[in-house]
């Protein structure tokens, strides 16, 4: 019960942002500043304060690395081929790339952290820094490849390298390896901020969040829920099960992988010739569905 009322209190603060947005309190000026807060302060305080007492040969192993892209890469495939002779292009484009491009930074790491140990929550760290490495340029090149405009590959992986949530899995990875120490007081008040880090995120995904009931393609739509939410976590839970990694391993790579579609991805898809409005309806289906299936996966995985 204590998981399903903290994903029911998830479900409400992006509902909130959703109604924020909708009555003009939160308006673009402030969400742009409450999503730099999240990005640029709560997030990366949490990356750090998970990582900066673990080694990284204690987190990342082979089968984690292996497992997390064979699974990454079997969805995208299997999408390719679901929808391969259906839908227009602008759609069959963004079918694809939410069917595997998971939310791993603003509600996957934010809620491990709330739910699992720190160990979970530090693997979960290293899946956030390296998958997203691997599915932000194959979500461009996909776009790019049924779309109009051109991609901007070599742009989006400078921006990567001053990306303030992976800077600082760097650095607390480093610090880790190297076994510098902190002063309480200093981890305390990161430990603070990471705090914040899935509220924040919650109210900035529901305030992007857009919807026209009218244009609803239920079957495109539940398709696309069905390969994010069900296809992606059974096959995580099926590679980390037959590579036979650890516990925290397997719960770390199972939750992460099990994330709704992230909003980025309608994002991409405006700017990369997609359909933005089936991209917005995606990832609003995918983020109120994932209240039931991660309540199903982590009530599994103890």
């Amino acid at each position: 019960m204590e998981v399903l009322g903290r994903l029911l209190a998830m479900l409400a603060v992006l509902l909130v942002g959703t109604g924020l947005r909708s009555s003009g309190a939160l308006n673009d000026a402030r969400t742009a500043r409450l999503n730099a807060t999240a990005y640029y302060v709560a997030l990366p305080a949490l990356v750090f304060v998970a990582t900066y007492d673990q080694s990284i040969g204690d987190l990342l192993s082979t089968e984690l690395f292996v497992g997390s892209l064979a699974v990454l890469f079997a969805t995208g495939a299997i999408a390719w081929i679901a929808y391969r002779n259906r839908l227009s292009n602008d759609r069959r484009s963004v079918a694809i790339i939410q069917s595997y491009h998971s939310n791993l930074g603003y509600l996957g790491l934010p809620l491990v952290a709330a739910t699992f140990d720190t160990q979970v929550t530090a693997i979960a760290s290293v899946i956030l820094g390296f998958v997203t490495l691997v599915q932000l340029p194959l979500t461009i090149v996909v776009l790019s490849a049924f779309g109009a405009a051109e991609a901007a590959i070599g742009r989006e992986l400078a921006a990567l390298a001053k990306n303030p949530v992976l800077l600082a899995l760097i650095a607390g990875l480093t610090v880790g390896s190297i076994g510098v120490t902190f002063p309480g007081g200093v981890v305390v008040g990161l430990d603070a901020l990471g705090s914040l880090a899935l509220p924040l995120a919650l109210l900035c995904v529901g305030a992007a969040l857009q919807i026209d009931a009218d244009a609803v393609d239920f079957e495109a739509v539940g398709s696309v829920v069905a390969l994010k939410l069900c296809c992606m976590p059974l096959l995580a839970w099926v590679v980390f099960s037959a590579l036979s990694v650890d516990r925290a391993t397997f719960t770390a790579g199972v939750v992460m992988l099990g994330m709704p579609t992230a909003v980025s991805t309608y994002v991409y898809a405006n700017e990369l010739g997609g359909d933005a409005e089936f991209a917005s309806l995606n990832v609003f289906a995918t983020t109120v569905a994932s209240v039931a299936s991660l309540f199903v996966l982590i009530t599994l995985l103890g």
